[in-house]
């Protein structure tokens, strides 16, 4: 009787594992296909840097984002929702200097939002001295991403600035998302 209840514990842990792991494959496959899409559409976005050169800024991305290897999955999970989120936030404030086909930025919000509803079932609601220091990181590098915008008045070189940084954040999440 025992042995036939360790047999069952065995295999719905088995089970489990298996079903945890497809989940999160299959969750790969949708942040990696929409982060593509919105690399996609913010190349799309028209403006060069070329006379905005002066204007660059360094926002100092935090170490997490460049050395994922050193995440748990549940702190890449919660550090790819935090910049998906962010992301989403900064497209939606004053570009209206930048020319920017309206809808290609509906298109980029709305991929952004989507990619966000299919990670907050995966949000761990555990909260550690290091989730809280990751969050805490990137809500300052989103921080001086929007002041350098409201410093520089929405500028369009402001904007296009911005657009490049968010074009490399999309490669951070790409990488991120490998660590899944």
């Amino acid at each position: 009787m025992i042995n036939r209840c360790i047999l069952q514990i065995a295999l719905l842990l088995c089970f489990s594992t298996t079903a945890l792991s497809m989940s999160y494959n299959s969750l790969q496959n949708k942040l990696r296909n929409g982060s593509l899409e919105c690399a996609k559409l913010l190349l799309q976005l028209n403006g060069t840097t070329d006379n905005c050169i002066n204007e660059r800024m360094n926002f100092k991305v935090p170490k997490e984002i460049k050395e994922p290897e050193q995440l748990q999955k549940e702190d890449t999970t919660l550090v790819i929702f935090e910049m998906l989120h962010n992301i989403h936030d900064i497209f939606r404030k004053n570009f209206s200097s930048t020319g920017w086909n309206e809808t290609l930025v509906e298109n980029l919000l709305g991929e952004t939002h989507l990619q966000i509803h299919h990670l907050k079932s995966k949000i761990n609601k555990k909260v550690t001295l290091k989730s809280v220091t990751i969050n805490l990181r990137l809500k300052s590098y989103y921080w001086r991403i929007v002041d350098y915008l409201e410093t520089k008045q929405y500028s369009n070189c402001a904007w296009k600035i911005v657009q490049l940084e968010i074009f490399r954040n999309f490669s951070f999440i790409i990488i991120l998302i490998d660590y899944l």
